[in-house]
């Protein structure tokens, strides 16, 4: 049975990472063997349906609804006499018996790469709380800093010979890499539909003045690295080498989206969800590892179905075009595409025609990577209020994650004091997703 809810264990300072670990087999190539470890491994843990599965994704597409969308006006509608249902209607989808909103006609003709997932749970209701929570799958609490989903992608599956940064996130900033160290930061576009800021040299630099330039700071620091040697040392060399592999590296170009044809680009909506969904695909293809899409403005307390309307409009054409697009290019069944917010709506309509805040059950839905589509996992009652089957935990979902990744979720990082923090916390994998 599933935990459900995370609870906090452990408020220990700066966390260091085992010497030995899982990235060691994808940095030497060995992902046939992490197969059959990960069959192995899970199969120990309750999981017995799994022991036949072998982990399929290499990368991870996050699309993040800041502020938490309406799970009632999205992906679990209610019938329109069902009380505090709202105006939206429900629309089928091309999988028969599953409905979305009428505003996502787009997505709906995608339905069958989708599991939706419609009994989500946590405990956190407070914006900044969640957003951490659904980031790195652990409540906030002490000192810690936790790496986000995308920083554990970048840590484990970094490919050491490509020159673009593993994890990127497009129009938001978002949380560190935590302990795993700032070469496992995400590198930040603020707005796919300008150009790319510091993936060029300064006026008047160039490739030769700019090495010398790093020979010359790597002499000054020389005595200070040498009697503080470290991962701190290791990551700040690590991030100037990569900032100069990745300006000089032809597959820059993942980042300019003129390259892409006017009718693709207006496909995707033009628009800064829309071509930062694009960006993401061009990214994928070129190697990054993980990528998060931001679309803010869910906080809908007041007008929240004209709002919702307006962010729908956005996501339908983005969300369904990224699908298309991957399976079309036979990237999808190697690329997780994620949708989701850090939490869902009240039921109950308030004074000023918005939903408030609603931990208790909600959506996320999830696509390719070896996941099962055309299906939906749990259940809310007749007016959406609270979860009736199934319910799924946010680490029960990032332990998903990171099965489908290929990465061991219950593998420890050991802080100074010695405690163990595991990769994802009291959480099991959801067997629906897989068999």
């Amino acid at each position: 049975m599933r935990s459900g809810i995370w609870v906090p264990e452990y408020d220990t300072p700066e966390l260091w990472h085992k010497e030995i670990s899982r990235r060691s087999f994808f940095k030497y190539g060995v992902g046939s063997f992490l197969g059959l470890v990960a069959m192995q491994h899970f199969g120990t843990t309750g999981n017995a349906q799994l022991e036949n599965v072998i982990p399929s994704a290499k990368r991870c597409i996050v699309m993040f609804m800041s502020g938490g969308p309406s799970q009632l006006d999205t992906f679990d509608p209610k019938d329109q006499s069902e009380k505090n249902s709202g105006p939206f209607l429900p629309i089928p989808t091309s999988v028969n018996g599953i409905q979305i909103s009428e505003h996502l006609p787009n997505v709906a003709e995608q339905a069958h790469h989708l599991s939706i997932i419609r009994s989500m749970v946590s405990r956190e209701g407070n914006h900044e709380r969640a957003r951490y929570l659904l980031h790195t799958g652990y409540a906030p609490g002490g000192a810690v800093r936790h790496p986000t989903i995308g920083s554990l992608t970048s840590y484990y599956l970094d490919d050491d010979e490509s020159k673009l940064p593993s994890c990127v996130n497009i129009n938001s900033p978002t949380y560190s890499a935590g302990f795993l160290g700032a070469a496992h930061d995400p590198f930040m576009v603020n707005n796919p539909m300008k150009p790319v800021d510091d993936i060029s040299y300064p006026a008047q630099m160039d490739t030769r003045r700019f090495r010398e330039r790093l020979k010359m700071l790597k002499n000054l620091e020389k005595d200070f690295i040498s009697n503080r040697s470290g991962l701190g040392t290791e990551t700040h060399e690590a991030i100037y080498k990569k900032a100069d592999e990745l300006i000089n590296s032809p597959k820059i170009k993942a980042f300019e989206l003129d390259e892409e044809p006017e009718e693709v680009k207006k496909a995707y909506g033009m628009n800064r969800f829309g071509q930062g969904c694009l960006m993401a695909r061009r990214l994928i293809e070129s190697g990054v590892k993980f990528v998060e899409i931001t679309l803010d403005g869910w906080d809908t307390h007041e007008n929240n179905f004209e709002r919702t309307k307006e962010l729908l409009d956005v996501v339908d054409p983005a969300y369904a075009m990224l699908l298309k697009d991957l399976s079309d290019r036979d990237l999808l069944d190697e690329t997780i595409v994620l949708w989701l917010g850090e939490f869902g709506r009240t039921p109950k309509i308030n004074q000023n025609d918005g939903r408030d805040h609603h931990p208790n059950g909600w959506s996320a839905v999830i696509a390719g990577g070896g996941i099962r589509g055309g299906q939906v996992i749990g259940s809310t009652n007749e007016d959406g209020s609270k979860v009736v089957s199934a319910p799924v935990g946010v680490p029960d979902l990032f332990a998903s994650l990171c099965f489908a990744l290929g990465i061991d979720y219950q593998e420890e990082n050991i802080s100074r004091s010695g405690r163990p923090i595991r990769v994802v916390n009291d959480g099991n994998i959801i067997e629906e997703l897989f068999v």
